[in-house]
């Protein structure tokens, strides 16, 4: 009898556990760098003003939500460097870059704004170049924030940059980076000076103690 009360408290206690983990899920808008391997495309491990690709190379932008690389949308479109760039001939001293540029969907934009239609173009530039700089010479103007974070592409969006969005498509408070920026929790432990439980925490003691109650009832009952 002891062991059927104790599965019955711990599978009342278990949908708690999970509503308090949605309710905590977050994600971050902004607009995330791919590099193009062939036919696959790789979150690229350095920012826009940092990488320099070489000529032929497609490199890609898109604009989501998502909660880090894991999981960020990637470009969309199947055109390679042969199609991107047909119309543009090599000139010595200088280099072509592909780029895909995919604004996304109405879902993942600022209230009150809708993405443009997604777009190729073929930067060509200087041997040195940055992709930053090749996607400056095509896809102007281009925001950032103090950090270098991109913030947005032929003035899109307008607004806002790498900002925290709560489940629901709400959003909720700034982010630093979309891989930096503190999570809810530890934003409110850090608040609290890391001393004292959450709110959370409170509700969910609270449930164990009245389900722990309801258990030790029933088997003094039936005993």
């Amino acid at each position: 009898m002891i062991r059927r009360c104790a599965v019955l408290f711990l599978a009342a206690l278990l949908p708690l556990s999970a509503g308090a983990g949605q309710a905590q899920a977050a994600g971050y808008r902004y607009w995330s760098f791919w590099e193009r391997d062939g036919s696959a495309w790789t979150y690229a491990t350095v920012g826009p003003s940092l990488a320099r690709p070489a000529d032929g190379d497609v490199q890609g932008f898109r604009f989501s939500v998502s909660e880090d690389s894991g999981d960020a949308a990637k470009p969309r479109g199947t055109a390679g460097f042969d199609t991107i760039c047909a119309r543009t001939p090599a000139k010595d001293g200088t280099k072509r870059v592909a780029l895909v540029i995919d604004f996304g969907t109405p879902a993942d934009a600022p209230s009150g704004e809708k993405p443009p239609a997604g777009r190729t173009a073929c930067a060509q530039v200087a041997e040195d170049a940055t992709t930053a700089e090749a996607l400056a010479s095509v896809a102007e103007p281009l925001r950032y924030d103090s950090n270098a974070l991109l913030c947005a592409i032929t003035g899109y969006p307008a607004k806002g940059c790498g900002e925290q969005v709560a489940t629901g498509g709400k959003e909720s408070s700034p982010a630093e980076t979309p891989e930096t920026a503190e999570t809810a929790e530890e934003a409110s432990a850090q608040d609290d000076g890391g001393s004292g439980p959450s709110v959370g925490l409170i509700a969910g003691a609270a449930a164990v103690a009245v389900l722990g109650a309801a258990a030790v009832w029933q088997v003094r009952r039936r005993a």
